[in-house]
């Protein structure tokens, strides 16, 4: 599955198959138990996606919710966008030597680190990296990145 038409969580998880839904599930657990207030989960873009409600924060470049992290089941790996990573440097750093220092492998795009199993992921680091940004800061990272 690259994307989902799922109106919520609870029916995108069901779409999937049992062992896929057993990995999204444990990395949407770690995520919602380290997500700081503010945030909030939805389905957006075809996956399950953590942001800040336009209520919050309507000046978007888009016009669409302020962003902040997503788990979604590709057809051959799992994709984790950590948006707070691609525009906060010391946090990019921080997750590689993390990510060596659990002795796992970091395969990382712009803000998307991809995995095949949830062995290949250091829960811990990736909910320390969810609690480190809140939404204020985010707001104000997003506003000095658009000027």
């Amino acid at each position: 599955m690259a994307s989902s038409r799922a109106a919520t969580v609870t029916d995108y998880l069901e779409e999937l198959p049992a062992e896929r839904r057993a990995v999204v599930s444990r990395v949407r657990d770690v995520v919602l138990a380290h997500l700081p207030a503010g945030y909030q989960e939805t389905m957006n873009w075809g996956m399950i996606c953590y942001e800040i409600p336009l209520e919050r924060y309507p000046v978007t470049y888009n016009r669409q919710p302020l962003a902040y992290a997503a788990i979604a089941a590709q057809k051959h790996h799992y994709s984790l966008y950590l948006m707070s990573v691609d525009q906060v440097g010391p946090l990019a750093t921080s997750l590689k030597v993390e990510f060596e220092k659990a002795g796992k492998e970091l395969d990382m795009g712009k803000s998307c680190v991809r995995f095949r199993t949830i062995d290949d992921l250091p829960l811990d680091v990736i909910g320390r990296v969810i609690a480190s940004t809140t939404p204020e800061a985010y707001i104000a990272h997003y506003e000095a990145s658009r000027r």
